[in-house]
């Protein structure tokens, strides 16, 4: 049942979204998981503790959050199973999975910035840049926040929509929710840093390893969506994959952003700065480096159309599921 579950969650998240009064009031699952984290990392993670014990600490950390998880996820699945006739349980257990899919959350995110570039307001589009990218606001001309909002839509195509998406396919919502999880210690506790260098080593190691399909899935879908797009290339979008997606510092974030700014004809990626440091990355694309609100314009589009054809896809394993 889980391509028929998963079309179910595409659509309900697509449609409704996370409601904003459901959040300031219960909170939301990568909420939850991020609290469990952030007890265990200011428990566990102390600057006296040895490198290898923060190491193992970071482990424990991550196996206690996959367990509570799985075990909360399969509860929910199992119990409206066994409470509902299965229709019924079918459609609550998609509007559940559905809260681990954020499409309509990122096309709000992404289009908030292109609206506030829109309007000339660069503090405006500094501030609504900074909910989505990690890199200091303040050092971002016009330019550079359009490029930062494309990239993250990029990248978040692959880790927010593609890869629960397959791992909803492949095992339910247990499945999502554990990706979930790995992804979201990975966002909070995976840096490179003195703090989490090793606290965070298995994090950072298995979020590369659960996203590795769906990078891919990622820049394919959006090289075939440019196919559709009036004005998008994907042959520049195959071309750039092949040429620049390994020079991304992340194994798999090159894939979807060289795919975008392939299809847009961007450079993307580049030299940006986090917390005060300079990070020089080497530029994605053969474009220009010159972007603009419309950019971000196109950007979503083609974004849409790539998780429209992901949709379809699902929706023909869910016809063969219930043809069976």
């Amino acid at each position: 049942m889980f391509a028929p579950l998963t079309l179910i969650a595409l659509a309900l998240d697509a449609g409704l979204g996370y409601p904003a009064w459901l959040f300031a009031r219960v909170g939301h699952p990568v909420s939850w998981i991020g609290r469990l984290i952030t007890w265990c990392d200011r428990r566990w993670n102390g600057e006296g503790r040895s490198a290898d014990a923060r190491r193992s600490a970071g482990i424990v950390t991550l196996l206690l959050c996959l367990c509570l998880a799985f075990d909360a996820s399969l509860a929910v699945t199992f119990g409206l199973y066994w409470l509902l006739p299965n229709p019924i349980a079918l459609v609550l257990l998609g509007l559940a999975a559905s809260s681990l899919i954020a499409q309509r959350s990122l096309d709000d995110h992404v289009a908030a910035v292109a609206s506030a570039l829109e309007s000339g307001s660069l503090e405006d589009a500094r501030t609504a840049i900074s909910q989505i990218v990690g890199r200091d606001p303040q050092s971002l001309d016009q330019s550079a926040i359009a490029r930062a909002a494309i990239e993250s839509l990029a990248e978040n195509f692959s880790d927010g929509i593609t890869a629960p998406t397959f791992w909803m396919v492949i095992g339910g919502l247990p499945g999502a929710a554990l990706y979930k999880t790995i992804n979201t210690a990975d966002s909070m506790i995976g840096h490179r840093n003195d703090r989490y260098e090793a606290f965070g080593w298995a994090s950072a190691k298995l979020d590369d390893l659960v996203n590795l399909p769906a990078s891919r899935i990622s820049a394919l879908s959006l090289a075939a969506a440019a196919s559709l797009l009036p004005s998008g290339d994907s042959a520049g979008a195959l071309r750039t994959i092949r040429r620049d997606a390994r020079h991304h510092r992340s194994p798999n974030a090159g894939w979807p952003e060289a795919a975008m700014a392939g299809a847009l004809g961007l450079k993307l990626n580049g030299p940006r700065i986090y917390g005060g440091t300079v990070v020089d990355d080497r530029w994605m694309g053969d474009g220009r480096a010159d972007a603009n609100a419309s950019d971000i314009r196109q950007a979503l589009r083609l974004f849409r159309i790539a998780a429209l054809l992901q949709a379809g896809a699902v929706a023909v394993l869910a016809l063969l599921v219930f043809s069976l």
